[in-house]
């Protein structure tokens, strides 16, 4: 079909064989256009056309007519070309266009004049121009305007860091240049504010109103500042002459009052402003942060957009945009008319392209059965593999994550993971590693003969599974050479020596024979561990929602994913798989089959159960109006037109909202769509709560004559006879097949020929496309249907591989590989469990805040696999299993949870329930291995509302403690014992001021959360052992611990060596000390002894001072949470994260010091003050990094029903941590506004804090020049003040109050945090210190500033 074979994939897979081999595709063009002898007038071109970032594909679609007949038929072709390839063009879908016109029509078309536009009907185009934009930050200089105070919020975003293990914090780029802020001000009047007004207890006060203005939600909106339009103006132009011409701009609660940014965008645009993004108008959603980064993307790349369609359309005759209907892809699988595609709805153009292209051609194909079945899309390219779902709609994202920016747009549901055709093959820390670096293009993988490194590629090609003699010869420096196999292979020669020399030092280490891996077993491993990485996105789009994989087909595109399929579909119990004929090009091909859309979105708050149907109707009509006539402008008719239907739905008192379509104007319909999806996806309702609507969307969607044309002719007919047999194969190769046991014979045919006559055939066997390698492994079976497209369906396996997979599954041997393997399948147990507890969750603290961890233990409690959630309870959640394991001994039984927060058993604070379950498997009586989730409950009882008192003295004052209940007991959940725990407190502690929990409905809903998230670990588990054995994936358990152990062993040895040590067997270990101190002056000592011949490592903390009176306690979990931190942090690379990071050291920590105090002493600031003291000395022992801010800055408000007067449905709790600055380190500077080390909880968005409790948030910014000098600078802490608008209780537990954190290497100190109190009835400021209890009254404020980082080195260095 006129394209060179890229069966290693797109991008580096598909090699420079499409840019290089230009003239070669050409030439199999015109070949492929000219046979058959007529002369035809072909006309009405429709292109579909994938801009990609290395590849640029291009499907034509054309009617031709035979010379003296008056009939038509319809052809097509495809080509691919470089996409960046300036030598031989400027522009490659224009020049794909021109090659397929001229080849077509037997014209000449000098690729130096505009290309004819005559015979051209649609040009449907996606492209990542706006996504490699954004990932390589060449965007628009661009400027932010929001809202006064808060001219750092895009910075500080959520406050969470990207990678909890990175000292450095590495985060994106910023997108803006400037920022000004805007002097203005607004705040909402929800309805809970309202009903609030009828109790005196429960009113609230706002600050001074200007004027109030019923908002775009119907909710009264209060202007608190006018715009003050002179000052911005002023700095408007201040900006405007410095150059930049884009503008972004966001407000608070603009999503409700939208009038101050319009204003905004006037004001800007007199100025000259040549772009103005207004976020109100792009995403008008509650949430500024994200709703902000909304606006920001939109500015940096709707100018880079822009110029690229009229760089594109320049090239063409002036009636392209008059005569041709020319069409970009968005984000969401519709086409927007070409002067109303945006930057920010183009950022996943191409893959929505694919994502149509499989829905429209794979679902309901009479060719893969009569009943529909749910498909999952899976392209693979050549740096990254994206997978969606599709079951007869599309799913939807509405806030989604690219190159480090949240953005709040329509998103077809897109999982991408960095593993692909060239993802780069490595072995570290003893473990077979795959991406997520990629060879890229160029030099690209070893046999493409430029240098590189080996890629997935290159193990396909080793292994027999791509065959050099099907693809041209463009290779190497003179671009005329074949793929190299023979340097491919000495390659995978030095690795495998590598490997086997580490193994075999590890088996030498453990004193077992080591195991020899064979070069085919090296480059099968990679490829193993390589689907399982692809596997897991997949898994998280179905097991993790509740829809089984077993029950989908398997559609595959992209140039690398038939080499893969087979394996993909075996491991997740697939059965068929589908490869359209157009896979290679699937997402151009899709381009041709997408209808144009338009929509539009209002806010909304209002309870469902509140709209008529008329009503309902009324709104969606109101709506509509705008994008039903956007598409009548383009031509199409009423009745050409559909109108989709969602209102955005959540429980309330919920964040968790679902956009829900239904056809009927009926409430009722919504309600029970709303509650089916929402049982789907989180396996329970929650009952007796209000049904609240968010948002009102349409979406108007209409197919052209041309789009209808092609999908009438997309998919294939059933297959109604069966196959033949496929006749002689183009030639023979030596594939390996780990289910073969070893290489065998395997023949290669072409698809054409198959095609020709449907046959069907059984694997093993290699298919070659024009576009790709299909891969037929032993036990499947492929059918050529007309046309081109294949259907696979797995066979039974012969007697004698089902022997040997069966011997294989029950052995309790575990191979290298097959570690690498399991270790990725525990942490998707982990992460699926992560998953699925905030996904059923209900406070802010679990659900938004994230302020929980998920993990696998062994039989014997240690950990296996931590999904990295919160570090504070890495290691410490394994010493509360195994306090269970011990208190409960042989009384475990199969469907007990129990729940235990006390730090004697294991607790690192008392808010934070673990919630374990035991697995029993095949009828044994002990368990198997347990699954456990920790969660920060919003209120647990105690002196203080939040259950976080600063001055607490014993642990009674802190709430309920609870070192171990049966929360489930043969399998009944025990909810009126748990409400009695949680409850109730003794008269004595009563009169104490001791409370239990203030928050009960929350406690329960959160613990059958933990509950929940447990059983989906235990399902899967189970599966993962019913595929293998319990001895195999328990020696896989301890295999990864090993290896962990190993790791952590050498990074100690070498960093003994480092420092001078002596290596002798015998010799004096290294010592490093650290010291530092809490701000009361309680001290912690650590001295730190590693032998440098062994690699093991002493962590002494003799010398600390005895436990406090007061709370700054830490259970002794919690230094081996900062000690396995740490270790985990100072590993270059990534392992495994369990109890193997701790196997090659011992920790000392005096019994009754605060790092292991009595067990009735309060610790609920050991947990989040001491655990970053601890953290900072250690990394000063090593040397690693400066002190970062080594505090939580953990901030309660609320009031309390039964004290306050307050009715029980207006009480309220609030809980956050606060950001700061970060430790520089030798080649970093330290992160600004970021939280550390010990968390990484995120933080409550502005609107929300505001829509849901009494307050006011006037400032959140960095704190400048807070950060130590140094040769590397520390990062600077924030300031954030809050106004309140009732009387409220508060509490600040915060530390680096009066010793500042330190610099490292002659760096200066960070500056010292302060909180303090500024009472509404004068100006005064009282200061509070760190520790603070006490009543703010209305119109108080509260004025935290976070200590800053350390700085590392002279600063004159």
């Amino acid at each position: 079909m006129g394209m060179t074979q890229a069966g290693a994939g797109a991008g580096p897979g598909a090699g420079t064989a499409a840019g290089a081999g230009g003239a070669w595709q050409t030439m199999n063009l015109i070949r492929a256009l000219s046979s058959g002898g007529h002369c035809w007038n072909a006309t009405d071109f429709t292109f579909g056309i994938d801009r990609g970032g290395t590849f640029t594909d291009v499907y034509a679609e054309w009617k031709r007519t035979a010379e003296n007949k008056d009939y038509a038929h319809t052809s097509s072709t495809v080509i691919k070309l470089l996409s960046e390839d300036p030598a031989n063009y400027p522009d490659a879908p224009r020049e794909g266009i021109r090659r397929v016109l001229a080849a077509v029509r037997g014209e000449v078309l000098d690729p130096e004049l505009p290309v004819p536009s005559d015979h051209i009907a649609e040009i449907r185009m996606g492209t990542t121009v706006a996504t490699n934009a954004l990932l390589e930050r060449k965007g628009e200089r661009m400027a932010l305007a929001v809202t006064k105070g808060f001219p750092d919020l895009l910075l500080i975003g959520n406050q969470a860091r990207p990678n909890i293990f990175d000292l450095a914090v590495r985060r994106p780029e910023l997108l803006y240049e400037q920022v000004v802020e805007v002097p203005e001000r607004v705040r909402v009047v929800t309805a809970q504010e309202v009903a609030r007004a009828e109790s005196p207890a429960a009113t609230v006060h706002p600050p001074p109103v200007v004027q109030e203005i019923s908002g775009v939600t119907g909710e009264t909106v209060q202007v608190l500042e006018e715009l003050d339009e002179a000052a911005l103006t002023a700095s408007l132009q201040a900006v405007y002459d410095s150059g930049i011409r884009s503008l972004a701009v966001v407000c608070m609660h603009s999503y409700a009052f939208p009038d101050h940014e319009a204003r905004v965008g006037e004001l800007a645009k007199a100025i000259g402003f040549e772009h103005i993004s207004l976020s109100s108008q792009l995403m008008p959603r509650t949430r500024i942060v994200p709703r902000g980064y909304t606006a920001a993307v939109d500015a940096y790349l709707s100018p880079v957009v822009d110029r690229y369609i009229q760089s594109f359309c320049a090239g063409f005759d002036s009636s392209l945009l008059t005569k041709v209907n020319v069409q970009f892809m968005q984000s969401d699988g519709g086409l927007a008319p070409v002067d109303a595609f945006s930057g920010v709805r183009a950022i996943l153009s191409g893959p929505a392209g694919g994502v149509v292209g499989y829905a429209k051609t794979s679902y309901g194909n009479p060719a893969l059965g009569e009943a529909p079945a749910p498909v999952i899309g899976y392209d693979m390219g050549g740096t990254s593999t994206d997978v969606s779902r599709f079951d007869n709609a599309f799913e939807f994202v509405y806030e989604s994550e690219t190159a480090g920016v949240t953005t709040q747009a329509p998103q077809l549901d897109i999982t991408t993971v960095a593993a692909g055709g060239g993802s780069k093959l490595h072995f570290s820390n003893y473990m077979y590693q795959v991406g997520p670096e990629s060879v890229g293009a160029h030099p690209g993988p070893v046999c493409y003969r430029k240098g590189g490194d080996l890629a997935v590629t290159d193990a396909n090609l080793f292994l027999g599974r791509l065959d050099p003699a099907f693809f041209p010869a463009i290779f190497g420096e003179s671009e005329a050479e074949p793929l190299d196999l023979a340097a491919t292979t000495v390659a995978f020669e030095t690795l495998a020596n590598q490997i086997n020399a580490d193994l075999a030092r590890e088996a030498e280490a453990l004193g077992e024979t080591p195991e020899v891996q064979s070069l085919d077993e090296v480059a099968a491993g990679f490829l193993a561990v390589a689907n399982e990485a692809m596997c897991r996105p997949i898994r998280s789009i179905t097991e993790a929602k509740g829809y089984a994989t077993a029950d989908h087909i398997l559609s595959v595109f992209g140039g690398a994913g038939g080499q893969h399929a087979c394996a993909i579909a075996d491991s997740l119990d697939m059965a068929s798989i589908f490869i359209h004929r157009h896979s290679g090009v699937l997402s151009a091909y899709g381009m041709a089959l997408a209808p144009m859309v338009a929509e539009a979105q209002e806010p909304a708050a209002v309870r469902l159960a509140d709209l008529a149907a008329a009503d309902l109707a009324a709104k969606f009509d109101a709506v509509a109006v705008d994008p039903l006539a956007q598409l009548a402008q383009r031509g199409f008719e009423p009745e050409a037109l559909t109108r989709e239907t969602y209102l955005n739905l959540r429980f309330d008192g919920a964040d968790t909202a679902l956009m829900i379509r239904a056809d009927s104007m009926e409430p009722a319909a919504f309600e029970s769509a709303f509650l089916a999806q929402y049982k789907q996806e989180y396996g329970f309702v929650l009952e007796g709560r209000d049904i609240l609507v968010d948002d009102i969307r349409v979406r108007a969607v209409g197919l052209s004559d041309a789009a209808k044309a092609v999908q009438a002719a997309s998919q294939a007919k059933p297959m109604s006879a069966p196959g033949t047999a496929p006749g002689s194969p183009e030639a023979t190769v030596h594939t390996y097949f780990a289910s073969a046991g070893g290489r065998v014979t395997t023949p290669v045919y072409k698809l054409e020929k198959l095609a020709d006559s449907r046959a069907k055939l059984a694997g093993p066997a290699l298919i070659i496309d024009n576009n790709a390698t299909i891969v037929v492994e032993p036990s499947w079976e492929a059918t050529a249907l007309d046309g081109g497209d294949l259907v696979l369906h797995k066979v039974q396996m012969s007697k004698a591989a089902a022997a040997s997979a069966a011997d294989a599954a029950a052995s309790a041997d575990v191979s290298p590989i097959e570690l690498s393997i399991y270790a990725n399948r525990f942490m998707s147990i982990a992460e699926q469990m992560g998953v699925t507890l905030q996904r059923t969750s209900i406070s802010t603290n679990i659900k938004d805040r994230l302020d929980f961890s998920c993990a696998l233990f062994g039989p014997d409690g240690g950990l296996v696999a931590n999904a990295p959630h919160v570090p504070v309870h890495l290691g410490s959640m394994q010493e509360a299993v195994k306090y269970q394991i011990s208190a409960l001994g042989d009384t475990w039984r199969e469907g007990d949870v129990v729940c235990s927060n006390h730090p004697a058993a294991g607790g690192s604070h008392l808010p934070d329930i673990t919630v374990m379950t035991p697995v029993f498997v095949g009828g044994n009586e002990k368990p198997a291995f347990y699954v456990a989730s920790r969660g920060h409950h919003a209120d647990i009882g105690g002196i203080t509302p939040g259950s976080m008192p600063p001055f607490s003295k014993s642990l009674a004052e802190e709430g309920a403690a609870i070192k171990s209940f049966k929360l489930v007991d043969g399998g009944k959940f025990q909810e009126d014992g748990i409400t009695a725990v949680l409850s109730n407190v003794s008269a004595e502690a009563a009169a104490a001021g001791i409370s239990g929990t203030r928050a009960l409905a929350d406690n329960l809903t959160d613990l059958k959360a933990q509950i929940a998230a447990n059983h989906k670990g235990i399902t899967l588990m189970q599966e993962l052992i019913g595929k293998a054995s319990l001895d195999k994936v328990t020696a896989a358990m301890d295999g990864i611990r090993a290896k962990a152990a190993m790791a952590v062993s050498d990074m100690l040895r070498g960093l003994a060596l480092k420092h001078g040590a002596d290596p002798s067997p015998g010799a004096s270990p290294l010592v490093l000390t650290a010291t530092d101190y809490m701000d009361d002056g309680a001290k912690i000592a650590l001295a730190l002894s590693i032998d440098a011949a062994t690699g093991r490592a002493v962590f002494d903390f003799t010398g600390t001072s005895p436990q406090a009176l007061g709370n700054t306690n830490a259970p002794r979990a919690i230094t081996l949470s900062a000690v396995i931190y740490v270790l985990r942090s100072l590993v270059s690379e990534d392992i495994p994260l369990n109890q193997g990071c701790l196997e090659p050291v011992e920790v000392i920590t005096p019994y009754g010091s605060l790092l292991e105090p009595l067990p009735d002493a309060a610790v609920v600031a050991g947990n989040v003050l001491v655990s970053q003291r601890v953290t900072d000395v250690l990394l000063q022992a090593f040397g690693a990094a400066a002190c970062s801010q080594g505090d939580m800055n953990n901030f309660t408000f609320g009031d309390d029903a039964a004290t306050s007067g307050v009715e029980p449905e207006f009480s309220y709790g609030y809980y956050e941590t606060i950001c700061g600055g970060a430790g520089a380190g030798p080649s970093w500077d330290g992160a600004s506004g970021v939280h550390t080390h010990m968390t990484n909880t995120r933080i409550t968005d502005p609107e929300i804090l505001e829509r849901r409790y009494p307050v006011l948030l006037k400032q959140f910014s960095l704190r400048p020049n807070s950060g130590g000098d140094g040769a590397r600078r520390g990062g600077d802490g924030v300031v954030r003040v809050v106004k309140f608008l009732k009387k409220t209780s508060v509490s600040m537990l915060s530390e680096r109050r009066a010793m500042p954190p330190r610099g490292v290497a002659g760096g200066s100190d960070g500056a010292r945090g302060t909180n303090t109190l500024k009472r509404g009835r004068d100006d005064g400021l009282v200061n509070l210190g760190g520790k603070a209890s006490f009543t703010c009254e209305v119109g108080d404020e509260i004025h935290i500033h976070t200590p800053g980082g350390g700085g590392f080195g002279p600063a004159n260095e």
